[in-house]
């Protein structure tokens, strides 16, 4: 997640980032795959002064598809 929040740009003076990022591991533990209205969700408690939050959907975005693509090579070839 954090190397997902770099490569977005996410996080630009990093006060809010512990928070979004321990947030965004909760809702990745209770919904692999989330929308953007549940990702918002699960960020509306953090508050970002630096305004990164589209980065920070981008971000937990890239991680969601990146999860769902090694889920789908890892499953055994269907005969």
């Amino acid at each position: 997640m954090q190397r997902a929040f770099l490569e977005q740009q996410a996080f630009q003076c990093g006060f809010c980032t512990p928070g979004m990022i321990m947030a965004v591991e909760g809702l990745i533990r209770a919904n692999p795959n989330p929308d953007e209205a549940e990702i918002r969700d699960y960020l509306s408690g953090n508050l970002c002064w630096c305004g990164t939050y589209s980065a920070v959907i981008a971000a937990v975005q890239s991680v969601v598809v990146q999860a769902r693509a090694e889920t789908e090579n890892s499953r055994p070839a269907a005969h």
